[in-house]
């Protein structure tokens, strides 16, 4: 391996190039892979959770029903597009663990990931509640009118199913198309609550509906908003291999971890990374990928 205009103490500071694939097992970008699933999902729950608090506030119809769930989904849309190739966007519990069942993502980086989006959760909570105040349940995933419980889990089963496949799909080599996977998970989200939010609030999220109900004190129905979006993910993962086999290619693992540290080095003068070279017997590291 040439050490390149840098010499060989130009190595020490950047990822590897001849193991670069494996960098994500690298900490010294975690924390701020870490701060972006915070932020993220601080921004997602504010606007989710927010839209409810701010109509309650305001006397019940200050934002029409239909803002209410697509304003969540233009959010995702938007940090999908800003940050996603720092963490990779996950900004929920269910997408990270189908991530990991799908090969694309590690498991030790699961339980960090999923801390994260809890603390954004709460800290938009906690910042909506000190700004307008508490007003009753607004702000909290709840079945609707005469739903039952369990029947409200399956709606957020079969949702986050949708969503999971979506996200999972456009993550793959052969619909990975850049900013459009930001316009497919955003539009699904946008559908999902237009006509799922009567039934169940079409959450979708175990952090958006918990990270609420642990800084309000209110857990009604919880269990149907961790059970049901991490089934969905489960299935999704399944759905996902049965239509490509193995995941942990080389586009879904990027897709699930971002190219932080592997496309984009910081600290470097902005420049990209040059690409992977060949792997052992003239094959691509991600050529095992069968999507």
């Amino acid at each position: 391996m040439s050490p390149g205009d840098d010499g060989w103490l130009g190595l020490l500071g950047r990822p590897n190039a001849v193991v670069r694939q494996w960098d994500f097992a690298d900490d010294r970008y975690e924390g701020r892979r870490l701060f972006a699933e915070v932020l993220g999902t601080f921004f997602l729950v504010l606007v989710a959770a927010g839209g409810g608090m701010v109509n309650a506030r305001f006397g019940g119809h200050a934002i029409a029903a239909a803002a209410l769930v697509v304003a969540p989904a233009l959010m995702v849309m938007a940090i999908i597009l800003f940050m996603g190739t720092v963490s990779g966007a996950h900004l929920n519990p269910a997408v990270s663990v189908a991530f990991a069942l799908r090969g694309d993502f590690p498991w030790k980086r699961v339980p960090g990931y999923v801390a994260a989006q809890f603390a954004g959760a709460v800290l938009a909570t906690l910042l909506l509640w000190a700004l307008i105040g508490r007003h009753g349940s607004a702000g909290l995933t709840l079945p609707g009118p005469g739903i039952p419980v369990p029947v409200a889990m399956v709606w957020e089963m079969v949702l986050t199913t949708g969503l999971v496949s979506v996200i999972l799909g456009t993550a793959s080599g052969a619909q990975q198309v850049g900013s459009f996977a930001a316009i497919a998970v955003g539009s699904y989200i946008a559908l999902a609550g237009l006509w799922g939010s009567p039934v169940s609030g079409a959450s979708m999220n175990p952090a958006r509906s918990l990270g609420p109900a642990l800084v309000l004190g209110d857990w009604t129905a919880w269990w149907a908003y961790l059970a049901g979006p991490v089934a969905g993910g489960v299935i999704a993962a399944g759905i996902a291999y049965v239509l490509r086999g193995p995941g942990g290619g080389t586009h879904g693992t990027r897709a699930a971890e971002g190219t932080l540290g592997t496309l984009w080095v910081p600290g470097h003068g902005g420049q990209p990374v040059p690409a992977e070279p060949p792997g052992p017997a003239g094959t691509h590291p991600g050529q095992h990928e069968q999507e």
